[in-house]
This record gives C-alpha cells, structure tokens and sequence, in this order.
C-alpha cells in the first residue's frame, strides 16, 4: 500500500514539497551556478558520451534531478533575479542584463531576505550582475538580502580573466589572483568560507562561477590551460550541426570550462563531507541559461529555442535524496519558494506560483522583444520585429512553431502553415494568459508576417 510519503516521492510534490521532520534542524543551502550551460552537457541527462562530468552525475544520482528545467529568460540578469525572487521579469523588473537603472530592487524579498529572517546568514561569491553600476563592488544595499560574507563582481567577466583578476569583499575591497584558474580561485573561497563557518546556525551559500561563459572581451570561451587540447573533435550536439556557428572552434573550451566545474563542484561536496556537513546541507547545481553557439542568431542564447531556455537543474540534501527524476516542467521561478518550503520557511507573497507544470513562460527583451511558451508537445514564440529592446511591447507577430515530438532539436518552422493553424490558436491565447499572468501589459499577438502557403 502506497503511503503519502511514497504519493508525494511519485509525484512533482517531491520537488516541491519535501518531507522534513519539523524537530530537525534547518538545513544549510548551497547553491552552485554554472553561466551558459547547456543541459545536455551534463553526463546525468543521457546526451553527451564525453564523460566530462562525474561529480555531477554523482549528485544526480544520489539527490533529485529535474528533467526538464528551463529559465525564464535566456540571458544572465534576469534570469538570476527569477532564481533569487521566484518572479518573472515583468515584476522584479530586470528585464535585461543590468546597467543603466535597471537593476534588482532593493525592496523585493529574495531568498536571503526570507531565510535571514528565520537565523539564516546569507553568504555569496563569484558574479553578482545584479545591480546598476560600477562592475566590481557592490553596496550592501543592492546585494539582494546577501549581508554575510560578500566576496564577487557585480560583472565578473569584466573585473577578472581566466587567470587573474579581482573580486571584492563587503567593504569593496579587491581580493585578487594571479597564475590560477578563476573556477579554482572562486572554489577554494568557498572551501574557505566552508572551513571556517560555524555548524551551529544554518547558513545559505551561493557560487556563482562565470564558466563556461566566454571571456567578453576575448570573445571567447577559455578553459584551463591544456584541457581543451585533449577535447579536440569533440562531440556536437545534434541541435548545432546542420547551421553555422562558432561552435566547432568553441566547443573544446567549452567542455574544458565545464569539466572545471564539475571538478569545483567535487571539491566542494569534499569539503562539506570533511566539515560533517553534508547530510544537513541542501546542495543545488543549476545554469542561468544555455547556449546556442550563435546557429540561431548573430549571439549565443538569447532565442527560444531548447538550447537557450533549457538547462541542467540538480539538487541533492535532505529532502531530496533518493536518486528520483522530476519530470514535469520546472521553471527557474520555482527555486526561491521551493528552497524556502524545503527548510521550514514562509513563502512571500511577492512570489509568483505557477499554475501549470506542463507549460514554460519565457520572455525575451535585450536582444529582441519576444515570449515563448513551452509545452511538452510545443514551442511557441512571438517576436516584435521592428521594435526597439524593452521590457514588453503592445503587438507581437507569430515567429515560430516546433513540434517537439517530431522535431525535438527545432529545426523545421511550422508557423502560418494551414495544418497547425488550430494548435497555434491555441497555444497562442495561453500565451496571452501567461504574459498577463507574469505582469506583462495586455498585448495582441498578430499572425506571422510571412505566413506559409
């Protein structure tokens, strides 16, 4: 007979709902961020035979792994103030990478805040690129609720390189490196930070590395010295190999950069073994967007493709061991409030629950103006073609279509065709729903501009 413990390991509930003794103690949180990877990249997700990750696979197959995980925008900023707040970008308002007043508001709840409340100390390191301003330190008011130890960049990519560089403490002074990898430099802060932090009062950690990123203004990937030698004629993932792109000169360093991770990501699963933390600490390992390697457009994820909204999203500790698989649809917008129900915590208000774990919100406005919805079946998106980069638009057209049972890796256009003008009706009026829901203004979606015959 089925007991509700085993109801809720068989369901999503598991994910969201994780069973804790109310006697025990809170757990510790920490939370590691990979930027730009791609879900496939990870060995647990059954795609890439390069083997590149196995302290990755390890937490997999020990915790919680989340099939299909997505983001709510494709590209840094505001993806990581959905993490951070549990909202969509229409209302914590970083709609685009953050510079010129936009920026995380100093207001809104975000999982520091919340469990700071409840005897937390919120801890961080490595790339902020949440506030507005100067690219290395940040004010102890634009840190998001973060008051404990700070040691990062507000734009990491722009205060440091592969191998040296600076970050910055709370007091806005430099903590430099020179002649080591930044993963390795980042990693062993928190080694340090994990060492010397006391086991009697839970704390929440986050890492938050820039690899596999390329270096901005090298205009390229950078993975530590003579790795990406060894990962020469690498294997290409299907969804890149009939366009062009720069993944055949990235792809080396790319898996170079995340084979750095991975190793980070043992060391510190060691350290938290040495210091007899790890059975009362909820360890996350999730990315803030994919990359498409440029084969979609002129950049490398901002589109609605899976391999700019789709990423790797594993979490093992109390609550979520067991080795299970989630396969409903997880947005990044759920981390905050399942963190928060995960530890015993009140859930604010200001977060928006998803109403629907079959269907994906994506929003889109840097690089273009556009939504994405995301069903098992389907991916739909609009673009506002001739309009400027901003929050939302009044008018969108109808972009594209992708049967993702026939055509999992989106390479075959079905809009405006007359066979799927039924199912784009559809998906088209939950996509205005949604849009409302996540605070978008009322908009109109029109047909595609240059429909098929």
């Amino acid at each position: 007979m089925q007991t509700r413990r085993d109801l809720l390991r068989s369901s999503t509930a598991a994910a969201l709902l994780p069973i804790r003794s109310e006697s025990a103690s809170r757990p510790n949180i920490v939370i590691i961020i990979a930027d730009q990877v791609r879900y496939d990249a990870i060995g647990a997700y059954g795609q890439n035979p390069m083997d590149l990750t196995p302290n990755i696979d390890a937490m997999a197959r020990a915790g919680t792994l989340y099939r299909h995980a997505f983001v709510t925008q494709p590209v840094c900023s505001p993806s990581r103030a959905s993490m951070f707040t549990g909202q969509y970008p229409a209302r914590h308002g970083v709609w685009r990478n953050t510079h010129d007043g936009v920026a995380l508001n100093p207001a809104t709840p975000t999982i520091a805040t919340e469990l700071t409340k409840v005897g937390y100390s919120g801890n961080y390191i490595g790339k902020w690129h949440l506030a507005d301003g100067p690219n290395g330190p940040v004010a102890a008011s634009a840190r998001g609720g973060f008051l404990g130890l700070w040691e990062a960049s507000n734009l990491l990519e722009m205060t440091s390189h592969p191998f040296e560089g600076e970050i910055y403490d709370g007091d806005g002074r430099p903590i430099s490196y020179k002649d080591e990898y930044r993963v390795d430099f980042m990693m062993r802060r928190a080694q340090r930070f994990l060492e010397n932090t006391s086991p009697t009062s839970p704390f929440l950690l986050v890492v938050s590395f820039l690899e596999p990123h390329q270096q901005n203004d090298m205009g390229r990937m950078v993975a530590p010295k003579g790795l990406a030698d060894n990962l020469r004629n690498p294997f290409v993932p299907p969804d890149l190999r009939p366009f062009p792109g720069d993944y055949q000169l990235q792809l080396p360093d790319y898996y170079g950069c995340i084979s750095s991770i991975d190793r980070a990501v043992g060391d510190i699963h060691k350290t938290l073994d040495e210091r007899n933390l790890t059975s009362n600490t909820i360890l996350v390992f999730l990315s803030d967007h994919g990359c498409h390697f440029m084969t979609r457009n002129t950049e490398y994820k901002r589109s609605g493709h899976d391999s700019s909204i789709r990423i790797p999203f594993i979490i093992n500790g109390p609550g979520f061991n067991g080795g299970h698989e989630v396969q409903r649809f997880t947005s990044t917008v759920d981390l905050m409030p399942m963190l928060l129900k995960a530890v015993g915590a009140p859930v604010p208000s200001t977060v928006q629950v998803r109403e629907n774990n079959d269907e994906i919100f994506v929003q889109m406005s840097e690089f273009w103006n556009g939504r994405a919805l995301r069903t098992p079946e389907y991916t739909y998106v609009v673009a506002a073609p001739h309009d400027v980069p901003r929050a939302n638009s009044p008018r969108y057209n109808a972009f594209q279509l992708y049967d993702m049972r026939a055509d999992p890796y989106q390479f075959v256009n079905l809009i405006g065709r007359k066979e799927t003008a039924a199912v784009e009706e559809k998906l088209r009026e939950k996509l205005l729903a949604h849009m409302l829901a996540a605070g978008d203004p009322a908009a109109e979606i029109l047909p595609c501009v240059y429909p098929y015959p």
